[in-house]
């Protein structure tokens, strides 16, 4: 299809042509759904919106026509920006605006009323107008939905709200149209089924890649730490790749290291470059700044975490460095994506690893990108919390039959499979809260009249809707400067309260000192001169992926490792001399004693969170058999327990029957429930952190959810809140199906190594933070011991 000779005229005016992948996805505009996976740079979301500003340039009308949903809200502005420049230069009869969090109250009123033409949102924001009554009014002539990077919006929480929105959405615009943008997918035939309805798969668009990426990994002179994070070694080879480049991104797997990275490079700039830092904990006029510097050009570098991970056209960045192991192929691919964010321009990354491991990872993350194999796991079903809030969101906007919202939610991928009778499971308890709670007024919030459910009390619309959302910012207190000053960000409430006034921390790249506690904002001063602590940013810690793990067990197969740094490769050839090297279908497990207590390592390869949970079991599992376990220490690949007995046999510990047997004993009675608990009830709406008076801090949440946790678990175990609880601590901070497959892959084959002395592979581990004592016999037979020590030093032995 050729472009309107409008549109011909506008490319030609800036010596451009457009692309075939946009030109087919103008031919293919009346597809029910359509998905197009194009490069970074590939003009991609042009594409996604060139059938709707053609349709409004030729057939203009009022009122709202294309919804553009986008993970961030800092995307969403960008877009907006883009899009402004040619609709002005062809003047064009479309008013584009965009509604998120950032967007005042009263202009949310007037969108309401007079939406544009384009509107431009977020998930939150797009399931929030699905409450309201007027919405079918709103959405009556809404004709498409671009939905982009919708592989990110995939695999969270917040893709299955969107897609429940949007479900809805076709109830009130018949023959809505959805457009599914994406540059790194491991699954497209999976994202063309979850895009269309159930079951029917979308046509699938891919666009030219485009030359391959230059990846490389950071050689240094000076060899990485053998553990930590922060890479501080490699600062200065780091400032000189930003001099020699135009704009640089340094990306960070978490917020801490961001910031810890960032005072650390201003430390060692000697010439004063402009480097600013971004990240999601720091207050939005301050990312505002940093992203106006940014695409004026006046930045040199900025450090930055996942809030810069996604499509923001910024056309100068030429080089893309990542601090750490990337963890995970796709998120590297997409980060690689922001270098050179035009067609036929290959991207330019270097990885920094930050330890020696590291560099393993690194390399084996380098190979699955050259060989385009992003790692991914299979979505399961949708869960119950978001569609118990989607039925309250639904209530909200008016009376429905719950034979119409079954039949809606079921043409969403994810609860497809989806039994009428768990579907009535979550009316009852969005209705009454449950057998155990029906007797509280609070939970009474649904009842049924003439065969419709609508709200009990319309007035709980509000308080519905001030806690919509599957984003969890839990224990989060603001930063201000001290005497009503300008806000700096937000940190983790548990860190606050280790602060006593003179504590310095790092908050947007300036150590602030501690004053104290206002209002329930922490009020600072500037002080420059001291060394700081570091604040607990909730900034995600991702594990590593199983296709990563397994590339790197199969990389130690090899009989030598040209692609490794000489030190790195000598290290691996002197552990397989001294020990073994870990295989994929063993688990191998060495013994030795090491500064008067025994040890045991363990190499799993499940990613960090399953690996310590099965530091808990094993020191469990050891305590049962009068082991003197004393404590563990975890990474994503291995778990080291020190104790005071000497493991002479460590197959049963590892018995998978006995292994899943202990984990349901100790999960039933772990915070680990309370804490996912706490952050289910609150998505279905059992818990409110919002009220119309004021924000229940962290603790006061906590002691609500505890106290409801414990009521259900006595008078309700078979509660629906229990279950849903259940499943998701397993696929979450315990990542018990890691260890499940973990097992499955070993099948019972454990290489057992017993040594006298530490291995090389094991040595990094004694400098890992993050040590767990375990409160056992072993530590009382410590104290014995000591006490009978001194009593013996003292002339007192047998008094």
């Amino acid at each position: 299809m050729d472009l309107p000779l409008r549109f011909a005229d506008w490319f030609a005016s800036r010596g451009w042509s457009p692309h075939p992948h946009q030109l087919q996805m103008l031919a293919r505009a009346a597809e029910p759904a359509l998905l197009l996976i194009a490069p970074t740079g590939g003009g991609k979301t042009l594409a996604g919106f060139l059938p709707t500003l053609t349709e409004l340039a030729e057939a203009p009308q009022a009122g709202l026509h294309t919804i553009y949903v986008s993970p961030l809200k800092a995307l969403a502005a960008d877009i907006r920006r883009n899009l402004s420049t040619p609709i002005a230069e062809m003047a064009l009869p479309i008013r584009v605006e965009d509604r998120t969090g950032d967007t005042s109250a009263t202009q949310k009123k007037r969108q309401r009323a007079d939406p544009p033409h384009i509107l431009l949102t977020t998930p939150e924001s797009l399931a929030l107008l699905t409450s309201y009554e007027d919405a079918p009014r709103m959405f009556a002539g809404l004709k498409r939905v671009i939905v982009d990077e919708i592989h990110a919006l995939s695999e969270s929480k917040r893709g299955d709200q969107l897609f429940l929105a949007l479900s809805r959405l076709d109830a009130v615009a018949p023959g809505l149209r959805r457009v599914g943008l994406s540059a790194t997918v491991e699954n497209p035939a999976a994202l063309a089924r979850e895009l269309a309805r159930h079951p029917d798969p979308c046509p699938i668009l891919e666009a030219d890649p485009g030359p391959e990426p230059d990846i490389s990994m950071l050689v240094t002179e000076e060899r990485p730490p053998w553990a930590g994070g922060g890479a501080k070694y490699a600062i200065p080879a780091v400032l000189e790749e930003v001099k020699r480049h135009r704009t640089t991104l340094i990306f960070h797997n978490t917020r801490a290291q961001a910031e810890i990275f960032f005072h650390n490079l201003w430390l060692a700039n000697d010439e004063d470059l402009p480097i600013g830092i971004h990240h999601g904990s720091l207050d939005r006029q301050q990312r505002e700044a940093v992203e106006a510097a940014m695409v004026a050009g006046r930045l040199r570098a900025i450090v930055c975490t996942g809030t810069l991970d996604l499509g923001i056209d910024w056309g100068d960045v030429d080089l893309i460095i990542q601090i750490g192991a990337p963890k995970n192929v796709k998120r590297l691919v997409q980060r690689i994506g922001r270098a050179n964010h035009r067609y036929n321009a290959p991207s330019k990354a270097i990885l920094v690893p930050a330890n020696r491991f590291e560099i393993v990872e690194c390399v084996a993350a380098l190979e699955a990108a050259r060989d385009h194999d992003l790692d991914g796991d299979p979505k399961g079903p949708g869960p119950r919390d978001v569609l118990c809030q989607h039925i309250l969101i639904r209530a909200c906007a008016g009376p429905f039959a719950a034979d119409d919202l079954f039949a809606e939610v079921t043409t969403v991928g994810a609860y497809a499979g989806l039994t009428r009778a768990e579907f009535d499971d979550c009316l009852e308890f969005c209705a009454t809260g449950g057998y155990a709670l029906r007797a509280y007024d609070r939970w009474q919030r649904l009842k049924q009249t003439d065969g419709l459910w609508h709200l009990r009390d319309p007035r709980a619309a509000q308080r519905i809707r001030m806690n919509l959302g599957t984003i969890q910012d839990t224990d989060v207190l603001k930063v201000r400067m001290r005497g009503r000053g300008k806000p700096l960000g937000e940190i983790e409430e548990g860190f606050a309260a280790t602060l006593t006034p003179g504590d310095t921390f790092l908050m947007g790249g300036q150590i602030v000192r501690y004053e104290g506690l206002r209002e329930m904002t922490v009020e600072v001063s500037r002080d420059p001169g001291r060394e700081p602590k570091v604040a607990t940013f909730m900034g995600t810690k991702f594990a590593t992926s199983t296709q990563l793990s397994q590339r790197i067990l199969r990389m130690f197969r090899q009989e030598n490792w040209p692609e490794l740094p000489g030190h790195t490769a000598d290290w691996l050839a002197l552990q397989r001399d001294v020990s073994k090297l870990p295989e994929a279908d063993r688990i191998l497990v060495e013994t030795f004693p090491h500064d008067g207590r025994q040890h045991l390592c363990a190499y799993g390869f499940a990613g960090r969170n399953a690996q310590a949970t099965l530091g808990l079991l094993l020191t469990q599992r050891m305590e049962q058999r009068g082991l003197g376990a004393l404590g563990f220490v975890a990474t994503d690949y291995a778990t080291l327990i020190w104790g005071l007995d000497r493991v002479t046999d460590p197959a049963p510990l590892f018995a998978p029957d006995a292994l899943r047997e202990d984990f349901e004993t100790w999960l039933a009675g772990n915070a680990v429930m309370k804490r996912t608990f706490r952050a289910s009830a609150t998505i279905a709406g059992l818990i409110e952190r919002n009220t119309p008076q004021a924000r229940k801090t962290g603790r006061q949440a906590t002691f609500s959810s505890d106290i409801l946790y414990d009521t259900l678990s006595k008078y309700d175990p078979d509660h629906l809140l229990l279950r849903i609880t259940r499943e998701e601590a397993l696929r979450g901070l315990v990542d018990f199906g890691r260890i499940e497959e973990m097992l499955r892959r070993t099948a019972g084959r454990i290489d057992h190594v017993d040594l006298e002395r530490v291995t090389p592979l094991a040595a990094p581990l004694f400098l890992e933070p993050g040590r767990i004592p375990v409160a056992a016999s072993g530590a009382q037979r410590l104290m014995e011991e000591e006490a009978a020590r001194l009593m013996e030093a003292a002339g007192l032995s047998g008094g």
